[in-house]
This record gives C-alpha cells, sequence and structure tokens, in this order.
C-alpha cells in the first residue's frame, strides 16, 4: 500500500499546445494596494497579536497607532496585519470595557 499511487491518473496530456501561435504571456499580477486609512475610532483587528481588537488612533511613520477599547496603553502596528473588527469582536471588546467599568476597575 505504501509508495503505491491508489487511484493512478487515467487522463494524458493533450497532443496539441494549450494555445494558439503565438502564445501569450499570462498577465503580471497586480500589486496589492495600500488599505484604505480608517476614521480615528473605528474598531480594528489585529491579526499579527492574536485579533486583538483596538481603536484607530492614527498613523505614526509607517505604522498605525490603535489602543485598547476605553482607553489604555497604544501600540503600533503594520497596516497589512489590520482588518475591520467583526461585529462579534466588537461587541465583546465594548462588552468587556463596560464589565470592568462596572466593577470600578476603569474610569
Amino acid at each position: 500500500m505504501y509508495g503505491e499511487n491508489v487511484s493512478p491518473n487515467a487522463e494524458h496530456p493533450p497532443d496539441q499546445p494549450l494555445c494558439e501561435p503565438p502564445c501569450q504571456p499570462p498577465p503580471l499580477p497586480v500589486a496589492p494596494t495600500a488599505p484604505a486609512v480608517p476614521a480615528r475610532g473605528d474598531l480594528l483587528a489585529d491579526t499579527s497579536r492574536d485579533d486583538r481588537v483596538g481603536e484607530f488612533r492614527g498613523i505614526a511613520g509607517p505604522y498605525w497607532s490603535l489602543r485598547p477599547v476605553g482607553g489604555g496603553r497604544e501600540w503600533e502596528v503594520e497596516p497589512r496585519f489590520v482588518r475591520p473588527a467583526l461585529l462579534m469582536e466588537q461587541l465583546r471588546a465594548r462588552t468587556a470595557w463596560l464589565n470592568a467599568r462596572s466593577r470600578g476597575e476603569v474610569l
């Protein structure tokens, strides 16, 4: 069983070329565009830090500044690692902040 091809490929390569002469080269891949800068206060997920949710605070050189919902220490992240936070992630972050506020842990 090992080393055998259990279901060998029964198809044979075609006898004709894949395109008519003169063949055109495939189009070059398009370079990814820079992500649009979000509005201040938008909730974003940082994929380089386990989808940590933060509020967009601004641009610091090549990085975007984010901070936890409701305040806290800011961190910087490359824009390529940021995506809009899902609704579930937004609700979870806001609920965590409201619960901490009700316990008196934050102002």
